[in-house]
């Protein structure tokens, strides 16, 4: 049998008699599969592994300890034999091939009446692929699709809704990361890649909006600092009604929709008008950022804990010690201010301090200066939002700071060196 020989096509064997004859490991594969179908399974051998005999236990599956007759075939509506010797197979074959019942032949593949699949189910996608008779080609073939399925490189969403999904439209909140699109998760991609209605924000992997469908619609919410075109009333409006509509809707978000994203005020707006939602957790930006430029938020003899506030009126509730690291979100129209109030709170002058501009993107920028300096540092070298502001002792660990800002004493490993770069780095 040739690859150019075969028909492909699915079976609905919901409530069917299936013959499956052998009681081996492969057995036991194909049998699990034609229940997972909804078949009415027999299997008929001589002798049965213990996940065969489980099944019959369990009454999933009629198992006859005996060898194959003639008759087994009468009344089946499909075969499958993996006895493992050919001289049985053959034989099975033969009878189902003389009632026209189709048959899979474990033993033969050439002359087999039908092949079976290798198989994978990706949300409500089965995908099963037939490689010329050589079942780990078609494994190999099988797993990829499915990963890049599940990934979401391959188009997954729906094109044609059935009548039992009609309506049902479901809203996911998408963490989309730092703006980078290879640090969004697998998952949010995947959804990203079946949604029919994408409510976007200003941040996060904008580049990933290019890769939709030329019908899929992109709502544009983004907000600056002190500009709100949309408000969040209208944002969880539109949520609503997108997906009472039958709509799948993804809320991009940057970062991580449940630190400082306002995603639990949309998840429970949702949930209040009865529309199915889920939250995707993202790659926070108060984390992500300062590690590009190589900065840990915490490390060891330096700092084991950190807070992220986005206000200076906040800071006076945060430990005002170098050891304690304290990130800043959208901090930089007012970082004198923040600067100030630190000092008050009894933050030494000579604390380190990162701002890092554009994380993870190409114009990304790195300021790093001192809590008495920084304030000056960023208004004349013009640094603007989005910037994540890092003070504290974990400044000293990025490869971005200045020789005289390393110490001997935050590692168990020799101080890092200096890295030659292009980016800019400004100093006291």
């Amino acid at each position: 049998m040739a690859i150019q020989d075969i028909y492909p096509t699915a079976l609905r064997l919901l409530g069917r008699p299936v013959l499956v004859v052998g009681g081996g490991r492969v057995a036991a594969r194909r049998a699990k599969g034609l229940l997972d179908a909804g078949a009415r399974v027999t299997v008929v051998a001589p002798e049965a592994t213990a996940a065969l005999r489980e099944l019959a236990d369990a009454g999933l599956l009629t198992w006859e300890p005996r060898t194959y007759r003639s008759d087994d075939v009468d009344g089946v509506w499909f075969v499958q034999t993996a006895t493992g010797d050919p001289a049985v197979d053959t034989a099975v074959a033969s009878d189902a091939e003389a009632q026209r019942v189709w048959c899979v032949n474990a033993s033969d593949h050439e002359s087999s009446a039908a092949w079976t699949p290798a198989v994978a189910v990706v949300d409500d996608v089965k995908i099963a692929v037939n490689a010329g008779g050589d079942p780990r080609r078609a494994m190999a073939l099988r797993d990829a699709v499915a990963t890049a399925l599940e990934s979401g490189d391959l188009p997954l969403r729906r094109r044609r809704i059935s009548k039992d999904s009609a309506h049902r439209g479901s809203v996911a909140l998408v963490g989309g990361g730092p703006g980078d699109t290879g640090l969004i998760t697998v998952r949010g991609r995947r959804l990203l890649g079946q949604a029919d209605v994408v409510v976007a924000d200003r941040l996060g992997p904008r580049e990933l909006l290019n890769e939709l469908a030329p019908d899929v619609r992109v709502i544009e919410v983004g907000k600056t600092p002190g500009h709100h075109p949309v408000p969040q009333a209208d944002i969880n409006r539109i949520l609503v009604e997108e997906a009472l509509q039958g709509h799948r809707v993804v809320r991009l978000k940057g970062g991580d929709p449940y630190v400082l994203g306002r995603g639990g005020e949309e998840a429970e707006f949702c949930r209040q008008h009865g529309v199915e939602v889920e939250v995707v957790s993202g790659v926070t930006s108060a984390i992500s950022v300062p590690a590009a430029a190589g900065i840990p938020v915490t490390h060891r003899g330096l700092a084991k804990g950190f807070s992220v506030v986005t206000g200076h009126e906040e800071l006076s509730e945060v430990p005002a010690r170098a050891d304690h690291t304290v990130v800043l979100l959208m901090g930089v129209g007012q970082l004198r201010e923040s600067a100030s109030a630190l000092g008050r709170a009894g933050l030494p002058r000579d604390t380190p301090v990162g701002i890092v501009e554009n994380g993870y993107l190409p114009d990304q920028r790195v300021t790093i200066g001192t809590l008495g300096t920084i304030a000056d540092q960023a208004e004349a070298a013009g640094v603007a939002n989005p910037a994540v502001i890092v003070i504290g002792d974990v400044v000293r660990v990025s490869p971005f700071a200045p020789s005289h800002f390393k110490t001997a004493d935050y590692s168990t490993t020799s101080p890092n060196k200096p890295r030659t770069s292009t980016t800019r780095v400004l100093t006291p």
